[in-house]
């Protein structure tokens, strides 16, 4: 419940974020046209005038910003194609910030909680080290913590609940990454449908007009590859993204393994002292 609630808590920001950034760049544009207008109005007589420019030098358009661009282009590959596509892209970056945020939040200082489990085995207080797990955050602590549960149950059983909870814990890590994969690839596939169906809407003018004109083929083939060049942007960054976080699993799994090692050495030297 706790995931599904961040996640939804994600997505609305993410949404909201692209909303506010929508809305403060419409405000802007119509702010500097009523700016614009005024002035206009102001210097409608210096206006009508021809004046030559100070030193021959031309006057300099101002260059469109980023947002507009990609603003201008997303409405020309269409917004019945181009909305599905960024659904998908912030669907993938909301569950890629969830993971991140999650397996930062799982890391352990593994070093630390072996020292204070060993300490309080070495003085034969098993619910000292479970206690000390149950407070400590991450998978490493909770497979520990089954470990000690069955303390008393021999070497063979220990390490059997080690085994099968570190495999939940390794779930838990994985989770949604399949989501994230089909993001991935639906993200181009969207891309090639509305190429497709745009490549089929031009032929349809061609075929209407009677004739191949230079302008319909071109800008047709345009906004029909815009969908195409939005999906597998999208792709690719949510692919660099899926890779971050499999190498931080990767990088949680691996210090998982090292230390369930060096737990099963301190239990068995303790459960030897213990014998004598």
């Amino acid at each position: 419940m706790k995931k599904l609630i961040s996640l939804v808590a994600i997505t609305g920001l993410l949404f909201f974020g692209a909303a506010q950034m929508s809305f403060a760049q419409d405000a802007k544009d119509d702010s500097t046209k009523i700016e614009k207008s005024d002035s206009t109005v102001v210097d409608s007589a210096a206006a009508n005038s021809q004046v030559a420019p100070i030193n021959g030098e031309e006057p300099v358009a101002a260059e469109p910003s980023f947002h507009q661009i990609l603003k201008e282009k997303f409405i020309e590959g269409g917004a019945g194609w181009m909305t599905p596509i960024l659904i998908v892209f912030v669907l993938g970056l909301a569950l890629v910030i969830e993971r991140i945020l999650y397996l930062n939040l799982s890391r352990t200082n593994t070093k630390k909680l072996l020292e204070q489990i060993e300490e309080s085995l070495q003085a034969n207080d098993v619910q000292a080290a479970k206690e000390i797990c149950r407070n400590t955050r991450g998978p490493v602590a909770s497979v520990f913590y089954q470990g000690l549960d069955r303390f008393n149950e021999g070497i063979d059983m220990i390490e059997k609940s080690i085994v099968s909870y570190g495999g939940v814990q390794m779930g838990r890590l994985e989770s949604n990454l399949s989501w994230i994969g089909l993001f991935i690839a639906l993200a181009p596939m969207l891309g090639f449908l509305g190429t497709v169906v745009g490549m089929v809407a031009a032929f349809d003018n061609i075929e209407a007009q009677g004739d191949i004109s230079p302008t319909v083929v071109a800008g047709g083939m345009k906004v029909a590859l815009l969908t195409t060049v939005f999906g597998l942007i999208v792709a690719i960054f949510l692919q660099i993204l899926y890779n971050v976080v499999v190498s931080l699993i990767e990088k949680l799994v691996n210090d998982m393994e090292d230390s369930t090692i060096t737990f099963m050495d301190i239990v068995f030297r303790s459960k030897n002292v213990q014998k004598q």
